[in-house]
């Protein structure tokens, strides 16, 4: 008596291949969708906060960080004391990833929620507090210059850190020029850098499918 032979036929694998192949099609599918919706959510962060400083303006006829008389503007805000002799210029100073809390660029957070125009945590120092993107990296705004030398004009500029460049390069072209180095929206540098360790304007990348794996921070001049 002959035995039975146990295992797969080819149409049995073929199945199987086809249903693996599927699958995976499915998870790239899925994984561009959630890439297009964070480059989404990016471009509406460096569109709101631009929306954020000139609500603000109309509202009270002065700058969100920079208003000297943000106590009597919006209950239970915080007059900025620092960087010395700057407020009231016009203009939001600071690092835009101040982690000083008497600085123009840290309460514009606080200035801009108090007054309704954002949501938020208003306490400043709260650990809920800084302004985060879709990545959880943080995002500032500043009216200082966020790279070295280079001619690159802004009245403020909104950084976001935390970006993959593979993201940024998408988000570049969706909104700028599709170069990283020129345009409104460049890369300044890898991770969360400040406004005093830039690398110089020169250096700054466009980036290519090479860089789609390291984290940068990506500013955009307004």
């Amino acid at each position: 008596m002959r035995q039975q032979q146990s295992g797969f036929t080819l149409v049995e694998i073929a199945i199987v291949l086809v249903i693996i192949g599927l699958l995976l099609g499915g998870i790239l599918k899925g994984q561009e969708l959630i890439n297009s919706a964070k480059v989404k959510n990016f471009a509406n962060d460096f569109r709101n906060i631009a929306t954020l400083v000139y609500a603000y303006q109309d509202k009270y006829r002065a700058t969100p960080g920079d208003d000297a008389a943000a106590a009597n503007h919006v209950l239970g805000g915080v007059n900025a004391t620092t960087p010395a002799g700057l407020q009231g210029n016009a203009r939001i100073n600071g690092n835009w990833n101040s982690a000083t809390q008497t600085d123009e660029s840290y309460l514009f957070w606080q200035h801009v929620r108090l007054a309704g125009l954002a949501a938020g945590q208003t306490t400043v120092g709260a650990n809920d507090y800084p302004q985060r993107n879709a990545d959880g990296g943080l995002i500032g705004v500043t009216s200082d210059p966020v790279i070295i030398g280079g001619n690159w004009p802004g009245n403020f500029f909104v950084c976001t850190a935390g970006i993959s460049g593979r993201l940024i390069r998408q988000l570049d072209a969706t909104i700028d020029d599709g170069n990283t180095a020129t345009g409104s929206l460049r890369v300044i540098g890898a991770g969360v850098i400040s406004n005093t360790t830039q690398a110089a304007f020169a250096a700054l990348p466009n980036l290519t499918p090479a860089d789609d794996a390291t984290d940068y921070t990506v500013c955009m001049a307004n």
